[in-house]
């Protein structure tokens, strides 16, 4: 079987052994450990380790990554797992477009302001003269 040390999984992902070491700390992957105390992680613990990477780019917290994780282990077929993360994944998209939306009326309130600042400044300008 092919195992990953944690150096080899932080350098392929480009995170910090810190951070896998946290995420075991928090039970989202679970490496073998070897004599010497060594951890290896098995292809499943990596592929544990990309979904968390993904969930944590989507916004979704390490609970909730946690949940959609420790789902597939309890059904094999993978559909309560799709479930959730579709449960999970409209909630995000609900909360993203919540925040387009309010940046874009930041963005015209911000426009609307600098459009009053640049004629306040033409009107000063033509004062000069």
């Amino acid at each position: 079987m092919n195992y990953f040390t944690i150096s080899q999984l932080a350098q392929e992902f480009d995170i910090s052994t810190r951070t896998i070491r946290y995420y075991e700390e928090r039970g989202l992957i679970a490496p073998i450990r070897t004599e010497s105390g060594q951890r290896l992680y098995t292809k499943k613990e990596r592929a544990k380790l990309k979904l968390i990477l993904r969930g944590k780019r989507f916004g979704f917290s390490l609970e909730e990554i946690h949940e959609m994780i420790s789902l597939f282990d309890q059904d094999r077929t993978g559909q309560k797992q799709l479930e959730k993360t579709i449960e999970y994944g409209r909630q995000k998209i609900k909360e993203v477009s919540e925040r387009i939306d309010d940046l874009m009326q930041l963005k015209e309130e911000m426009e609307a302001m600098l459009a009053d600042f640049e004629k306040r400044l033409r009107e000063l300008e033509g004062s000069d003269g």
